[in-house]
């Protein structure tokens, strides 16, 4: 009986002391992974359509992975260079429309 109250206290104690347990994975790594994958998919689709939002958003998640230490290092990259590709793009078009809206039937 004492022995429960002693395993109780223990869980109690390192709840309290914002210890995890063992047998949970560590989610920082995951969201890490997530946003190198994220800053991908959103560097590639930027290049299409909303340049102007998607390719600071995908530069900013692609540093915030680096940053965070990924495992999808090279999708982080990825997604950086596509950020900086598609403010390029942008910066392109400005240039030989001289406006921020741009369109292909132009």
């Amino acid at each position: 009986m004492h022995t429960s109250t002693d395993t109780r206290t223990s869980t109690h104690t390192d709840a309290v002391a914002g210890t995890a347990p063992a047998e949970q994975p560590r989610t920082g790594a995951r969201d890490a992974d997530g946003m190198a994958v994220a800053s991908f998919v959103l560097g590639l689709l930027g290049l299409l359509v909303l340049n102007l939002f998607l390719g600071p958003v995908a530069i900013v998640l692609a540093g915030l992975a680096l940053w965070r230490g990924t495992a999808r290092r090279g999708r982080a990259l990825l997604g950086l260079g596509l950020g900086v590709a598609d403010l390029a793009v942008l910066a392109a078009f400005v240039a030989a429309d001289h406006t921020v809206s741009w369109s292909l039937a132009g």
